[in-house]
């Protein structure tokens, strides 16, 4: 696959994450989407699920996780690519490794709460047993503004 071809497809599956991001913002929840790929189609979509389902753990990554597992059959996700709206935070990381993703692309960083290339940088942790290729940076302004246009209206 060329540059602009793959370029092409992240923007896409990011267009997908953000669409669930908005969606989680309508129903009260932090916007934030995930969208788990493999071979170029859609295994699973969704967004934040924790105050929907008073789950602390129903984060997108986790629901798109449990979800293409559940349909797969398989804990591992060898050749499933994440796309998320936002930097995953170190329990997101932790199942992203678990499920043995191979490739993470997310938009905004999160200095607070990510663990990725902020806070405990978890896929360079000694004992982090599977590290994905890991792409930053895509749509992260629209990702962003997402966040801050969320926030903005709570106060």
């Amino acid at each position: 696959m060329s540059a602009p071809e793959t370029q092409s497809r992240q923007t896409t599956f990011m267009d997908l994450a953000i669409e669930e991001a908005e969606r989680a913002a309508e129903r009260g929840e932090v916007p934030v989407g995930a969208v788990l790929v493999r071979d170029g189609q859609v295994l699973a979509r969704d967004g934040n699920r924790t105050l929907e389902l008073n789950d602390p753990t129903a984060h997108a990554e986790i629901q798109v996780i449990r979800a293409a597992c559940s349909a797969l059959g398989s804990q591992r996700l060898p050749d499933c690519d994440l796309y998320v709206t936002l930097e995953p935070c170190p329990m997101c990381a932790g199942a992203i490794s678990f499920a043995r993703i191979r490739r993470l692309y997310y938009g905004a960083d999160d200095e607070k709460g990510g663990a990725v290339d902020n806070g405990p940088r978890f896929f360079s942790q000694p004992t982090c047993h599977h590290a994905p290729d890991v792409y930053s940076g895509v749509n992260a302004s629209g990702a962003a503004q997402l966040l801050k246009s969320f926030f903005q209206s709570r106060r």
